[in-house]
């Protein structure tokens, strides 16, 4: 090959190579590892005994909600079965806390292992140790007292519909609620995704009332205060301890901050049009298909973001703006573990940051798995 026909074939690889935005793999990607926690990749359940099953041994079945809880365990929820799950991590040892395998709404029980959840999407702790399950076809949020194990019903009546502001939470109605979180001042925060709404239940009084959203199913502005301004689909929310919430849009194909005292809303990341693009630029510029979880993490000032039916989590540094993809490949599918990259997810939900670690509910494979070495 002469040096001008050298020269020509690596002008022409270099063209080609932007043209198809071939990703350059940097070192701190090539130590990035995902491992499976739990779960076999099959649906089921298995009797735990005492001292809890293995949790890489024993199947688990779509799971959704994944948050850190007391002891430093890992919990998440079954949306199929209704069930709570606890993972030690350091035994790696699974239990069940709450759930009975069962679809159904009881609005008082005193032992919740035996009782009934129905369709539970997310969970959270309070700083007392209380559980929060909000459950979406029940059409509510219930509490699982810390001390006493009582299971109460904070928000929703049980019955879809859109009713219940200036009143207490237990007395209104909530359609179809996806996600849950506490502000910085407590109060709760509930995804009110039918109602194309975000409520706020006071932490002093118990009253619920609508935080943002109109009712209405269209487009949401991209900067606008939270009364009056509509919301396209309140899918998944966060917060972090400087009085932000972050809020994912399922059918806005966006993410937007939320600041809860300021009374205002910006749009932050994704363009509203469906896709998968953006990775290495602005996430203002990137498009999502289909965003279900969000996870504010305090260890890099990210934001980790479920695009579910992208099959990928996407992080954004709040510090630069730029997004990048940290699991998946944009394929449907099981694994393999080892490079997060080459790692097929199928329809993930759930993420959360812990101890230098993102976990992440990889809802259809029936795994939950952990990512290393991305901070």
């Amino acid at each position: 090959m002469t040096n001008s026909t050298r020269r020509s074939f690596l002008q022409a690889v270099a063209v080609a190579s932007t043209a198809f935005a071939i990703p350059r793999i940097s070192i701190a990607q090539q130590s990035w590892r995902v491992s499976t926690v739990a779960g076999t990749g099959v649906a089921g359940y298995e009797e735990e005994g005492r001292g809890g099953i293995i949790a890489t041994e024993t199947p688990v079945n779509n799971p959704y909600g994944v948050v850190i809880g007391p002891g430093d365990d890992l919990y998440f929820c079954e949306v199929d079965t209704g069930r709570t799950r606890r993972l030690n991590l350091e035994t790696n040892r699974l239990s069940t806390i709450a759930g009975n395998g069962e679809k159904g709404f009881i609005a008082e029980s005193r032992r919740p292992r035996e009782t009934s959840f129905n369709a539970p999407h997310e969970i959270r702790w309070d700083e007392q140790g209380n559980l929060y399950i909000v459950e979406r076809d029940s059409h509510s949020v219930r509490r699982i007292a810390a001390q006493s194990g009582l299971v109460t019903t904070l928000a929703g009546n049980g019955e879809p519909g859109d009713s219940g502001d200036g009143r207490s939470a237990v007395l209104s109605q909530l359609n179809r609620p996806h996600s849950i979180a506490f502000d910085s001042s407590g109060n709760l925060l509930i995804c009110d995704i039918g109602n194309h709404r975000l409520r706020i239940v006071s932490r002093e009084t118990g009253i619920i009332s609508t935080l943002s959203g109109t009712g209405e199913r269209v487009q949401t502005p991209d900067t606008g205060p939270l009364e009056g301004t509509p919301l396209l689909g309140p899918r998944s929310i966060d917060t972090d301890p400087d009085g932000n919430a972050y809020l994912v849009l399922r059918e806005g194909n966006a993410i937007f901050q939320i600041d809860i005292a300021g009374n205002q809303l910006q749009r932050i990341a994704g363009t509203g049009e469906q896709g998968y693009t953006g990775d290495g630029g602005p996430a203002i510029n990137c498009t999502f298909n289909g965003p279900k979880g969000i996870a504010y993490s305090r260890q890099d000032h990210s934001l980790y973001i479920v695009d579910t039916e992208n099959h990928v989590i996407r992080r954004m540094s709040l510090a630069t703006g730029l997004i990048d993809t940290v699991l998946g490949n944009g394929e449907r599918g099981d694994g393999p573990d080892g490079d997060p990259l080459n790692c097929m997810t199928n329809r993930p939900h759930g993420v959360c940051v812990h101890d230098g670690l993102v976990y992440v509910t990889d809802s259809e494979s029936h795994r939950v798995r952990a990512i290393s070495g991305l901070i």
